[in-house]
């Protein structure tokens, strides 16, 4: 493959549908596809056409319409369109103008309809019989399956090749210059023989062998070679090889079983990288198994807020890779929950055993396995009902500062509300508890409500897992039977709107720290997870996980049909927008946060937001209808 079409399949291969296409298939687009470039304001499909080629955007801009005229969709750079077209009757139906200047690959027919045979995950990207939500959900998810991550995406620059009559001291520089650890060595060759490729200019090489840094300590340093002698001479011969559509798991074992710590990353014969044992390490480092491994193996507190970063590290692996939210959610929720334990096994070594039974409950996004890389702590302590304070509570507040303070330095920044263990109202015995959740239940009012709603978000983190289970079991009993206190938590619930205003535009933040952005949080998730709870509490649900919670609803049949789903689908594409925005925050050195500026989101994004804003705002028209304050209530 020549030069240009090796550029087409890298640079197609890094956008959706075709970053998760094998070489083979990337290589069959890029061997027919054709090339045309349309000036601004030109027509690329007019409405009726006959149409047979698949349309990728590689630069540019271009706008898609409805038959009526209307503006259907805005595209740029790594866009398709006219699959609608491929799909039915081959008649374009959605025309298609370029609004500015825009280079276009046409992808053919027969190509295309390999690709959808072929690759189910492409088929499902480009089928969009399905309503846009729906079809960004489940490919969210499908892409899940398909977790075993190519070895490319390991190889971050092209190798080092040197000719093998390259002077050690010259190969010595080019490495340090890249920055690298090995070089690839080269000789000039004809015919077809095995390692062999051609360059960008026409000339046959052949892999003759690598030379690593470790070569040149124990084979030139060690031996006193000059600087001068050719790297052919000293270069190890022993070449173990990998195909770039192969599995990093795959690469790990070859490397293993050859005993060999660098490995040539070929894509057909041509040298495009060369992966490191030390790649894979970090690479399985960064995975939640691992973090959590190590924070059990840390002797002290700070050596747990050393571990902060590689939580980042885990979190961006994960949303590069195509984890959902709940995958994301509940790795995240488990390592903090295990920073949690292990501060609390630190904190008894330090002050002893505990004078009662306890139970350490979070709340919150923790207890709903639903955590984010941006996250505070909320946290309580349920003690036995054998505390009696004036003996026990030193103990229980030195435990409790001990794992909040903990907590800090790991990353999980204390509340704002104190709702905190630390805070003596939210260290309690289990019976004092108890009044608590019946008075909220019994008596409600919105104030009361709106600091106590984060508790009905509640699971044991360690110790006495009953506690907690006995005020689960209470919630579950007495909140369905509380038809004024559903009123008023839905009252509380449409607090929050997601951001749409006429014309379903967005409505934007002004609070000048974020000005014109949307708190996806505050005007998304938050609410939409506020509106599945009262639900769930309605209908006598345990769980405390949104998309669990939405089940059981859904099985009691207390919402229409579909409407369930619906959620489901709004709920993890805000979601993901969330934690890809702040998966983007960390890979640019900025403090991830919640808001998103809608100008530096993709177009067909903004679209499908729009319409997960959409279900939020219908659910939440619906919440006040379902949950009327009761007529006796009104009338004082």
């Amino acid at each position: 493959m020549d030069v240009e079409l090796l550029e087409i399949r890298q640079f197609m291969g890094q956008f959706p549908p075709f970053d998760g296409l094998s070489d083979e298939l990337l290589d069959a687009i890029a061997e027919r596809v054709e090339v045309s470039y349309f000036k601004t304001g030109s027509e690329i499909l007019e409405l009726n056409d006959i149409v047979s080629e698949l349309c990728f955007i590689r630069s540019g801009a271009v706008e898609v319409y409805r038959r009526q005229g209307e503006l259907y969709n805005r595209l740029g750079e790594g866009d398709i369109f006219g699959h609608f077209s491929l799909l039915r009757n081959h008649k374009v139906r959605f025309p298609a103008q370029a609004i500015e200047d825009t280079l276009i690959y046409f992808i053919p027919n027969d190509v295309f309809q390999r690709l959808c045979e072929e690759d189910d995950n492409f088929a499902d990207f480009v089928e969009l019989e399905r309503p846009r939500l729906e079809t960004v959900a489940e490919q969210q998810k499908k892409s899940n399956d398909m977790m075993v991550t190519r070895i490319r995406k390991l190889v971050t620059r092209y190798p080092v090749m040197v000719a093998s009559t390259t002077s050690l001291q010259q190969v010595a520089q080019q490495i340090n210059d890249a920055q690298a650890s090995a070089a690839i060595v080269l000789t000039q060759c004809t015919g077809s023989p095995r390692y062999s490729f051609q360059d960008s200019e026409g000339a046959k090489w052949k892999m003759v062998g690598i030379f690593t840094d470790s070569d040149f300590r124990t084979r030139v340093v060690a031996e006193g070679l000059s600087p001068q002698t050719a790297i052919g001479d000293v270069a190890s011969s022993h070449l173990i090889t990998i195909q770039s559509d192969a599995s990093i798991y795959e690469a790990m074992l070859t490397m293993l079983r050859n005993n060999v710590h660098h490995l040539p990353v070929l894509y057909r014969q041509r040298p495009v990288g060369v992966v490191h044992l030390s790649d894979i390490i970090r690479y399985e480092t960064h995975s939640g198994l691992y973090l959590v491994s190590n924070v059990f193996n840390q002797s002290s507190a700070q050596g747990l807020a050393k571990l902060a970063p590689d939580v980042s590290a885990a979190f961006v692996r994960m949303v590069q890779e195509g984890a959902n939210s709940q995958m994301v959610g509940s790795a995240l929720s488990t390592v903090g929950r295990s920073f949690f334990r292990r501060l609390l096994e630190l904190a008894e070594a330090e002050l002893g055993p505990p004078p009662v039974p306890y139970c350490f409950m979070v709340n919150g996004s923790m207890a709903r396995n639903e955590q984010s890389i941006v996250t505070d702590q909320d946290n309580a302590l349920i003690l036995s009902d054998d505390f009696i304070p004036e003996e026990h509570d030193a103990y229980f507040y030195a435990l409790a500062k001990f794992v909040s303070d903990g907590l800090d330095a790991c990353g999980y920044t204390y509340c704002k509300g104190d709702i905190m263990a630390t805070n003596q109202e939210w260290r309690q015995p289990l019976s004092v508890w108890k009044g608590y959740f019946e008075d909220w239940i019994s008596n409600p009012t919105p104030k009361k409500l709106l600091q106590s709603s984060i508790f009905f978000d509640l699971d044991s983190i360690y110790g006495e897992e009953h506690f907690v289970e006995t005020l689960q079991d209470l919630i579950a009993r007495r909140a369905a039977e509380s038809p004024l206190f559903l009123a008023a938590m839905a009252r509380n619930a449409l607090n929050r709107t997601p951001p749409l205003g006429f014309f379903r535009t967005f409505v934007m933040e002004k609070d000048g720290k974020h000005n014109n952005s949307i708190n996806l949080k505050r005007r998304g998730t938050a609410p939409m997870v506020d509106l599945i709870r009262i639900h769930a509490l309605a209908c006598g649900s345990k769980a405390q996980n949104t998309f669990q919670r939405l089940k059981d609803i859904s099985d009691t049949q207390l919402l229409a049909p579909g409407v369930s789903d619906k959620l489901s689908y709004a709920f993890e594409f805000l979601c993901m927008t969330r934690l890809r925005h702040q998966m983007i925050d960390i890979q640019e050195d900025r403090e991830p946060d919640n808001n998103i500026e809608p100008e530096n989101v993709e177009d067909s994004e903004r679209h499908t937001l729009k319409d997960a804003f959409h279900v939020l705002s219908n659910a939440q028209k619906f919440l006040k209808f379902r949950y009327p304050v009761p007529a006796q209530r009104q009338r004082h």
